[in-house]
């Protein structure tokens, strides 16, 4: 059986102070049965070839190529008109655990939620570790900037829902507060343990939701198992460096034709208004990136 979810309270306090927040055992039994065997699809279409939106090896940041010969490290735009599983998938991300767990995090209503990303991040061909970095602030901004750019308010909500366990995540807690540190600065962004980092343990069935800009990194292992939906939400209204964050991954390019009618009705309901509101970002063409490799 799936547990509680924690206070909005609670919520908050863990994010605010740590950078991110566990929720265990947020799905369980047939409904993570259900989620894996979908997850399980997608992968298979992707490492054959016949799913083009995927992330390759060894690029951490988009663009990536629709070449999986390198292999790849994640399977992109789940919720895809031309996914299979789109339906399984479109039930995992608007289900009410996931509104309410990012409605209580945002405080904010159901009505004024935008769909964004939807991506899963699978076990790499060979052994990967992504470089130390914040998802939107790129690592030569200088200390000023960094400050006031980790002062804007949170407008979007961020998680990682393991399918099996999970321990690829390793955090700064904290860093979502401040300025890099000397050492942060120069150490060797792939290679070096910083000072007071965590390796993140998930279970299966557990939500982490956490600041995109928390110093982080990811360490993949080649023989372990891995399914993790990596999905955001936001808050109608952000600004064009949201926007640029969302719509440099191509999602701009389909969400139109997305169609959530088969989804219960109130379900279908929401999940519409979510993708008008996703729509009126714009379409991505002309945004840029946030970071290169």
């Amino acid at each position: 059986m799936s547990a509680p979810l924690p206070t909005g309270e609670e919520l908050r306090a863990a994010l605010d102070r740590d950078g991110f927040v566990r929720i265990p055992n947020a799905f369980a039994g047939e409904v993570l049965e259900t989620y894996r065997r979908a997850a399980h699809s997608a992968v298979e279409l992707a490492r054959s070839g016949r799913w083009p939106y995927i992330r390759t090896l060894p690029k951490q940041f988009p663009p990536w190529t629709q070449d999986p010969s390198q292999g790849i490290w994640g399977v992109q735009h789940l919720l895809h008109p031309d996914m299979p599983e789109r339906k399984i998938f479109a039930e995992s991300y608007f289900n009410d655990t996931m509104l309410e767990a990012a409605t209580r995090l945002l405080q904010c209503e159901r009505d004024v939620l935008v769909m964004e990303l939807y991506n899963m991040l699978v076990r790499p061909d060979r052994d990967f570790a992504l470089r130390w970095h914040r998802d939107d602030i790129g690592p030569d901004v200088p200390a000023e900037e960094e400050v006031e750019r980790l002062k804007e308010p949170m407008m979007h909500a961020q998680w990682n829902l393991a399918l099996y366990d999970d321990s690829s995540l390793v955090v700064v807690p904290g860093s979502h507060k401040g300025a890099r540190t000397d050492m942060e600065r120069s150490a060797d962004p792939y290679e070096v343990d910083m000072p007071g980092q965590k390796i993140v343990k998930m279970g299966a069935g557990d939500v982490l939701f956490y600041n995109n800009n928390i110093l982080h990194r990811g360490v993949y292992d080649s023989t372990a198992e891995r399914l993790t939906l990596h999905g955001t939400m936001g808050i109608a209204g952000t600004d064009r460096a949201r926007a640029r964050n969302i719509l440099q991954h191509g999602i701009g390019s389909w969400a139109g034709e997305a169609d959530f009618s088969d989804l219960p009705p109130g379900m279908a309901q929401l999940a519409s208004g979510m993708q008008k509101r996703l729509m009126a970002m714009g379409g991505g063409d002309d945004v840029g990136y946030s970071q290169t490799d």
